[in-house]
């Protein structure tokens, strides 16, 4: 389980914990603090010294923030989280707020006083976020401004658990599938195009991939926490706490790759005085952009160049996530099959199943670690779509309920994330309905071809249009990006209502995750990964066109499909997948899970 406050988070951390904050902000003369979930990395997942938000507010989502102010507070989260939030914050201390619609801007707007001064880290929030705070802070005649020490963490104080420490190990080339040197020779002829001399770069993402490297510092995900500043001509400066070099890293590294430590880097930026650096204005905090415009450096906004390489897998990593699939689909289908019987008399209790699930996972001697926290969600608990079994929420399934089950595996050859519904015992007939129009959207998406240039805006609604017919819909993403042995949840790209203008790209891998959830009941989402590929062309084509493989391998719960609901076309698809999850997985599984994942396998 996940190494942080998913137990121990409670209602009572607010009680506990803002009158500190509160304390420590009144000793710098700040009548409010902003609080953001995101660290000084800008990362999602946070080890458990960086995850302030949970411990300012008990809310333990992947994405939200706070505002604590002298005589009031809110937390703002988006619409996955609604649920949790009111489970998990004192509504007593925090109001609860939405973080799209309005968000901490419109909350400033109306609660920030003329003369309040109104504090910020800068070392945790990104320029973007901070540009429509700042506005409205000054349209109340408040102030906005930066602080030197956190009064959280002086509150945190000595309770605040140490920095993450995980050594830093080379990826080899069998997984990375290219040379580091080779992707900095092509991220510096980028910046020689941009006339930049130099990025800094600081997303644990971008140096595990540009120098190919692996860690642990943050929470499912094989990072290593540091920063780097590449230049155009190749060479670069990697800023790691020296306690996590393992002995072969200079080495790995070449020596057109300097090791520093973080002391260096304070001096390293002001040494850029007089140059042109490359930031990202979207994920780097705003206090490299303070620093090196005080030093003289001529600071152009772009996306961090890492990004869209990244999320585009070469031959080798796509490879490498077909054989991750394969292996996981395997683990996935004996817990399956275990749900199926014995777990249909023994009725688990959530943790249980997870706990199973982990165990067949672990039984394949390749699992370096989750790649996220494993969402089983019974009965009602299915309808908060994030949800997180723990000690305290843990709860039982029932006979004619549904499990849902999201979860992933890190593996040295990539990273999977799947969900899977299961009705245990007899389903409802809303239940099968429901299903079957999730079931359509899927399939919508897996088999969709579409033009070269076309983003993922452009196909959420088809994995939604089934569900939208019904009068039903969800509220979260359709697809976010996945890396390779990297985070269970990358960008640039995605599938979702929001508008993005990224075009998916053949490598791209994305999942395909439409959902249902009826709150107080049951939570319905079908996830597979898939990644892009180049369509064969059709007679009469006259334009190139890219579509999907899917890669995630385990079966569909039969029991919650109405074939009635189906049409030809989709029969067909779902048996089509079928007979590959049989013919991939079935010889990888026991004997009588064979038996079991033919009849689960079987034509509709």
């Amino acid at each position: 389980m996940r190494q942080s406050f998913e137990d121990s988070a409670d209602p009572s951390f607010g009680a506990l914990h803002t009158p500190l904050i509160r304390q420590a902000m009144a000793e710098q003369s700040l009548d409010g603090f902003l609080v953001p979930h995101e660290d000084e990395h800008q990362n999602e997942y946070l080890p458990a010294a960086n995850d302030r938000l949970a411990w300012a507010t008990g809310f333990t989502g992947s994405a939200g923030a706070a505002v604590i102010l002298k005589d009031q507070a809110a937390v703002f989260v988006d619409g996955r989280y609604t649920i949790q939030v009111r489970d998990q914050v004192d509504q007593a201390i925090f109001e609860i707020r939405d973080l799209i619609e309005g968000g901490v801007p419109a909350y400033l707007e109306q609660a920030a006083k003329p003369g309040w001064t109104i504090g910020y880290d800068p070392r945790l929030h990104s320029p973007d976020s901070l540009a429509s705070v700042r506005d409205v802070v000054a349209t109340a005649g408040a102030t906005l401004k930066p602080v030197d020490s956190n009064p959280l963490d002086l509150a945190w104080g000595r309770a605040r658990p140490a920095q993450p420490k995980a050594p830093v190990v080379p990826h080899p080339l069998a997984y990375s599938g290219e040379e580091s040197s080779d992707k900095r020779a092509r991220i510096a002829a980028e910046l020689r195009d941009r006339n930049a001399d130099a990025a800094v770069l600081t997303s644990p993402a971008s140096l595990a991939w540009l120098f190919n490297i692996r860690g642990g510092d943050v929470i499912r995900t094989p990072l290593p926490l540091g920063q780097a500043i590449l230049n155009a001509d190749g060479t670069a400066r990697v800023f790691l706490d020296p306690e996590k070099v393992t002995a072969d890293l200079p080495a790995w590294l070449g020596n057109r790759v300097t090791l520093e430590t973080p002391a260096d880097l304070d001096p390293a930026l002001k040494s850029l005085g007089g140059r042109r650096v490359l930031l990202d204005p979207a994920v780097t905090a705003a206090w490299y952009f303070e620093t090196l415009t005080q030093a003289g450096a001529e600071v152009v906004r772009g996306p961090d160049p890492t990004a869209l390489p990244r999320a585009c897998k070469n031959v080798v990593e796509v490879e490498g996530t077909r054989r991750a699939h394969a292996r996981d689909g395997a683990a996935l289908t004996r817990f399956l099959h275990w749900l199926a019987t014995e777990g249909q008399t023994v009725l688990p209790d959530e943790l249980e199943a997870v706990t199973r699930l982990e165990a067949f996972r672990e039984a394949t001697g390749a699992l370096k670690d989750l790649s996220f926290d494993t969402i089983a969600g019974a009965t009602a608990n299915g309808a908060i779509c994030h949800y997180h079994p723990t000690r305290r929420k843990n709860r039982r399934t029932v006979a004619g309920s549904l499990l849902l089950i999201d979860s992933g595996g890190q593996y040295l050859d990539g990273t999977t994330d799947v969900t899977r519904t299961v009705a245990m015992g007899e389903p409802l007939a809303e239940m099968v309905e429901r299903f079957t129009l999730v079931l359509k959207g899927n399939l919508a998406l897996a088999r969709v071809r579409f033009p070269v240039g076309t983003s993922g805006s452009s196909l959420d609604a088809l994995a939604r249009l089934p569900l939208w017919m019904a009068g039903l819909d969800y509220d979260h993403g359709t697809g976010h990006g996945v890396g390779s042995y990297l985070g269970v949840h990358e960008g640039p790209h995605r599938i979702a209502k929001a508008p993005n203008t990224v075009a998916l790209r053949p490598g791209m891998i994305v999942s395909n995750e439409p959902g249902y959830y009826k709150e107080g009941a049951y939570g319905i989402r079908i996830e597979n990964l898939q990644v892009v590929t180049e369509a064969a062309p059709l007679p009469g084509g006259e334009r190139p066109m890219l579509g999907f493989e899917t890669l995630t391998l385990a079966p569909i719960d039969r029991r919650l499909i109405s074939k009635d609901l189906l049409t030809e076309e989709e029969r067909r698809q779902l048996d089509a997948y079928h007979a590959r999850v049989l013919a991939v997985v079935g010889p990888q599984v026991p004997a009588e899970v064979q038996g079991w994942l033919a009849g689960a396998c079987a034509p509709i």
